[in-house]
């Protein structure tokens, strides 16, 4: 069922390759040909997944989305995201998302046991209840409901880092820039309609219940059709206390650039925060095509796919 736009109530408050070139982003936003998927970090393979669906089903931006996350998901490779995701203290793999179409409709899960694909099942909170969020044994419950199966999400490789972590049990994130966390992507189609979507395991070895940014609309992600769209990734903490891609999606209202958008709501967070060890990443598009992306450290990258072609592009950053 269609439900009233998230949107409406936060505004109320204030053919692709493998193979791809490797470029530097600048300080002004650059133009891709619609339609296009950029996502988080070097998620080639998830990138070409959604453009494939995209080109079968043209008009299906938020499907092709899904099925570009849903690869991600199912990666036993990806140690932050879904199947193969690192435990958490008591070794629960436990699952956070949130998706958003272009309506600005959105649905969210958090702490999520035992379901492989937690960004389908935050679709279905969107279009099948009047919910935004559904978290923990209701999201399970709710998940069973629409016909998800349950399964074993540890694999052997995520069984043994945690009982390694087990020999010491000491908890402290730390920055890390060669690691690919959470997995955001965001789409235009040719009509300039805009959706995204946000999943991840979370930090590994977190507290029980611990909920980072990646499922809060506003945090780990934002979209209005009517401006633009943002997606981070990073340390969840510091995301969610500075609303990051709800900042930038209000920044690019503003008149600003995604580019600008991205590197001022960085360096907001840069003076509100002791980020010497931290790492925030922001990537934002506009209605016009154009896309932007900054971190707080240096190593962030991020990838683009147009129908033709994949970019993995560095991003910039607030440390040098």
């Amino acid at each position: 069922m269609l439900r009233r736009s998230f949107f409406s109530k936060l505004s109320a408050i204030a053919a692709t390759s493998l193979i791809s070139s490797t470029c530097k982003a600048g300080s002004v936003s650059e133009k891709f040909p619609l339609p296009f998927i950029i996502s988080t970090w070097n998620n080639q393979a998830a990138n070409k997944t959604a453009v494939d669906f995209l080109t079968e089903n043209p008009g299906d931006i938020l499907s092709s989305i899904e099925k570009g996350i849903n690869y991600a998901e199912s990666d036993p490779l990806n140690s932050t995201v879904g199947y193969g995701g690192m435990p958490d203290s008591e070794g629960n793999v436990t699952l956070d998302s949130c998706i958003m179409n272009h309506n600005g409709e959105a649905g969210a899960v958090t702490y999520l046991k035992n379901i492989k694909h937690p960004v389908s099942v935050a679709r279905k909170v969107m279009e099948n209840t009047p919910h935004v969020t559904l978290s923990g044994e209701g999201a399970l419950k709710f998940a069973l409901e629409q016909g998800f199966k349950t399964e074993e999400l540890l694999t052997e490789k995520s069984r043994k880092a945690y009982k390694k972590w087990l020999e010491k049990a000491e908890y402290s994130p730390k920055v890390n820039i060669e690691r690919h966390d959470t997995i955001g992507m965001l789409g235009i189609d040719a009509q300039s309609r805009i959706s995204g979507a946000c999943s991840t395991s979370g930090l590994a070895f977190k507290k029980p219940g611990r909920v980072g940014d990646s499922p809060v609309i506003g945090s780990g992600l934002f979209v209005d059709n009517q401006v633009g769209a943002a997606t981070a990734t990073g340390l969840g903490e510091v995301i969610l206390e500075n609303c990051s891609t709800f900042l930038v999606v209000e920044f690019m209202r503003q008149g600003f650039s995604p580019q600008d958008a991205c590197e001022k709501a960085v360096k907001r967070i840069a003076e509100r925060n002791d980020v010497e060890n931290t790492q925030v990443a922001l990537v934002a598009i506009n209605k016009n095509g154009e896309y932007g992306a900054f971190s707080i450290q240096k190593g962030f990258q991020f990838t683009i796919s147009s129908l033709k072609e994949t970019k993995l592009i560095d991003s910039e950053s607030y440390f040098s």
